[in-house]
């Protein structure tokens, strides 16, 4: 008799450790009890607790574009007012003489006249990036990396 309450309680432990419950061990063997009954009710749910190790933590991360600063959109006026697309004076305000003059601008050099900024219009502007538009961005290389190309190359280039 001793061993199969030995057993009982070894499985019921288990089985609670399995369902994440910590109980003691006379809440172990009432809820074995409960278990190894016929019963046609439900447990309940204080026999059946989970808990979360998971915390939810919210990323402060924005997603999507970020509209231009006000200083952003001088810069780009100011360009293509020395284009001749922009007549105004820049005022920091992306409004609709910036957008025409934009389109302007962009049917002007090949460009789709969306008079939204693309990568390839700030380019064309002179305020984009060498490669913005052209290919796919490439991850930053660190220092250990750049180390062991130039490792490589160096053995390549020996006789």
């Amino acid at each position: 008799m001793r061993v199969r309450k030995a057993t009982h309680l070894a499985l019921t432990l288990l089985v609670a450790a399995g369902l994440g419950v910590c109980a003691t061990p006379a809440e172990a063997q009432a809820a074995a009890q409960k278990s190894s009954a016929p019963s046609s009710s439900k447990p309940t749910n204080s026999t059946h607790r989970r808990k979360s190790s998971r915390k939810t933590t919210s990323s402060k991360r924005e997603r999507g574009q970020k509209a231009p600063t006000p200083e952003r959109i001088s810069e780009i006026q100011q360009a293509l007012s020395k284009d001749g697309s922009f007549g105004g004076k820049p005022n920091g305000k992306w409004d609709e003489s910036t957008i025409e003059a934009t389109r302007k601008f962009q049917e002007a050099h090949g460009l789709n006249p969306s008079g939204k900024l693309d990568a390839k219009t700030l380019q064309q502007l002179g305020l984009g990036s060498g490669t913005a538009g052209v290919a796919a961005p490439t991850p930053p290389m660190s220092s250990s990396s750049l180390r062991k190309t130039t490792a490589a190359e160096t053995a390549r280039s020996q006789p």
